[in-house]
């Protein structure tokens, strides 16, 4: 029996990267869906792909509670996928306030939202991200690994995963956290990070911008692993052994961005491109990368794309979305 077909889905952030494809994979499923939408944004591959006429939108933003009990409530949800957040470090760091309000008290309000739709709601899956460690001399973090972020965005997710467990262990709220890599795949707009606007720049014949020195070590995880991971994760709630946890998912194959950026150009056949490093990053953790041992021993979970066929996939959906738009 399909776990998802009629079952009500709540999801945060559903024109963001993973959301667009969880939403899909949802609607694949038999789920049915509703999405909170702050922004309408007619380029997100929610949009342009049509599946917003195949869900229910409720317009309105994580700060404000009263919006978030009533799609809960009214539309019966069972399962809440929390994926909204302010995700972009530059613009988390330009403006800390409109970050926290989003990713802090949007958490706890979302939360307060399942505690009060308590017999509706069976399981909470709140995306967080392997920022919310922080620096650590030791890599790679594990689940234990203390949280301790910096930086806007960074101490944005170690708040949330703090409010998280406080909902579980307090009020029993049947919550589970995911810590990914940096998610990569077709749908991300922001051309201003590193693949996508790789990815753009080779297909324009340009060399493609290293905002930082090159040198940051990242784990870089495929959206449609991410996808399998979440639901495989929410289908395990609310079981004993998964309330309360957190769970990291990426490929564990750690590279420094300027790597990666020539990894997408051999791929791309684009031998006389060359990586314009400009080094101006700032407030940005110059190493990170995870150990998923957990999710593999608690979840019989593995990745089932390589990063090479995740940025193959990916950079043909940018030359198609692109070309269409030339």
């Amino acid at each position: 029996m399909n776990f998802w077909k009629n079952r009500n889905v709540f999801v945060t952030g559903a024109t963001g990267l993973l959301g667009s494809w969880l939403v899909e994979e949802l609607l694949n499923q038999g789920a049915q869906v509703t999405c909170l939408v702050r922004d309408w944004v007619p380029g997100s591959r929610l949009v342009v792909s049509g599946w917003t006429a195949r869900v229910n939108i409720v317009r309105g933003e994580l700060e404000d509670y009263a919006t978030l009990v009533r799609a809960l409530n009214e539309y019966e949800i069972d399962t809440v996928f929390h994926l909204g957040a302010q995700t972009i470090v530059g613009t988390a760091a330009r403006a800390a306030l409109s970050t926290f309000e989003s990713n802090i008290r949007g958490t706890w309000n979302l939360l307060e939202a399942c505690k009060v739709c308590s017999t509706l709601v069976k399981r909470v899956l709140v995306a967080s991200s392997d920022k919310a460690y922080g620096a650590h001399a030791n890599l790679p973090y594990t689940e234990d690994t203390p949280l301790q972020g910096r930086f806007p965005y960074d101490v944005s997710k170690s708040c949330t995963d703090l409010i998280a467990f406080s909902y579980y262990y307090t009020y029993r709220v049947p919550v589970a956290v995911t810590r990914c890599g940096n998610l990569f795949g077709g749908g991300d707009l922001n051309f201003n990070r590193l693949i996508p606007g790789t990815i753009r720049a080779a297909l324009q014949n340009q060399n493609p911008i290293i905002r930082s020195d090159g040198k940051f070590i990242r784990d870089y995880f495929y959206v449609r692993d991410a996808v399998k991971s979440y639901l495989q994760l929410a289908e395990r709630l609310p079981d004993e052994h998964f309330v309360g946890q957190a769970f990291n998912f990426g490929t564990e194959t750690p590279m420094t961005v300027l790597d990666l950026a020539h990894l997408i150009l051999k791929l791309m056949d684009k031998p006389a491109l060359t990586p314009q490093v400009l080094n101006q990053a700032a407030h940005e953790i110059p190493k990170q990368y995870l150990d998923c041992s957990k999710a593999k021993q608690m979840l019989g979970w593995q990745p089932q794309y390589t990063l090479e066929e995740g940025l193959r996939e990916t950079i043909a959906w940018y030359a198609d979305y692109l070309n269409q738009r030339a």
